[in-house]
């Protein structure tokens, strides 16, 4: 029987995966932070879950039978990739499980900023109506806006599909460009990246995190975007240079920004940014929705079922893929 170890979740997120689970294999719940952890990774063929508290050389060291680490997360940045290469265990994500949920959230925060709907909702229940009038505090339309989309993978996709019912018009930079047609069929166009701040109304980041990502939006970047501009970012807090965007916020150099994701989360009490009027936070909440975690235990799941049955792993990050040119049987068994 395949063993399966797997942080805990609440009851209800645990039921899904119960559920779900394919017969002649056992679901092994641990907790990450309990030594008891590395004695079950022993006996495990299998790991799945979220890589919150870090995945690095302890654990591979410790579960010498692994096959393949599956996330159920989109990121990958806590999982030591140079770890999981020496130890020659795959590592994939969750298949796009949540890119519906984060492209909508990327949507949201676009509203929420050009809107300035927490501004208002304060005002409202504080006992303000309309505590300002409209010129000196303005509120914006998408329509006719131009979209920067940094990161044309599985979320950037979606977000590109969403906003043209708002009619925007829409750019992209990514290292991987589509074809003219695909161009067509998703309505985007390429734009080279600096090219792409400097025109854009929006700028959205959906990029991994790595040497090439962290700090790629600092000061150089903020100043060659519009200062009417603003920033939405839900992929990875290290992605953006905080005191870079708290002094383009309070200088005027861009307009606001949308942030899911902080340098360190949670955040220090009293952060900066906290005090900016002209942003909008929420706590890393853009993927986990109640629809897709059904979906991100399925994915892993089949995942699993797809090693088990001697096939190659779908959704590996790309890192990682030169392990696939090694011969299955190579690695490594009990």
């Amino acid at each position: 029987m395949a063993k399966i170890i797997t942080p805990p979740q609440t009851e209800p997120i645990m039921e899904i995966a119960r559920e779900l689970l394919p017969p002649g294999m056992e679901l092994v719940v641990v907790d990450p932070g309990k030594p008891e952890f590395y004695d079950k990774a022993g006996d495990a063929e299998y790991y799945l879950g979220s890589p919150r508290t870090g995945i690095g050389n302890e654990f591979f060291r410790a579960a010498s039978r692994l096959k393949l680490v599956q996330l159920t997360s989109a990121g990958y940045d806590r999982v030591d990739l140079e770890a999981a290469r020496k130890a020659k265990v795959p590592v994939a994500n969750n298949g796009g499980a949540n890119s519906i949920a984060v492209a909508e959230h990327a949507v949201m925060l676009m509203l929420a900023v050009l809107k300035r709907l927490v501004y208002h909702h304060l005002n409202v229940v504080s006992g303000t109506w309309r505590a300002s009038d409209f010129a000196s505090v303005r509120t914006y339309e998408l329509e006719g806006k131009r979209l920067g989309i940094v990161g044309l993978g599985n979320i950037g996709k979606k977000v590109a599909r969403r906003v043209q019912g708002f009619e925007m018009d829409v750019r992209y930079y990514d290292v991987v460009r589509l074809t003219a047609d695909q161009e067509d069929a998703l309505g985007v166009r390429f734009a080279l990246f600096n090219e792409l701040l400097r025109t854009s109304d929006v700028v959205t980041l959906h990029v991994p995190l790595n040497d090439v990502t962290r700090n790629m939006m600092s000061t150089a970047q903020f100043a060659r975007m519009k200062r009417t501009a603003i920033l939405v970012n839900t992929c990875r807090g290290p992605v953006v240079d905080e005191n870079a965007l708290h002094q383009a916020l309070t200088s005027g150099t861009i307009a606001g920004a949308g942030l899911d994701v902080m340098l360190e989360e949670p955040p220090k009490k009293n952060h900066p940014l906290f005090s900016l009027p002209n942003v909008t936070l929420t706590p890393h909440s853009a993927g986990p929705t109640w629809d897709n975690y059904e979906r991100a235990y399925r994915n892993g799941f089949d995942n699993i079922q797809r090693v088990e049955s001697g096939q190659a792993p779908l959704w590996m990050v790309p890192e990682l893929k030169s392990l696939l040119e090694d011969d299955q049987p190579s690695r490594r068994r009990p």
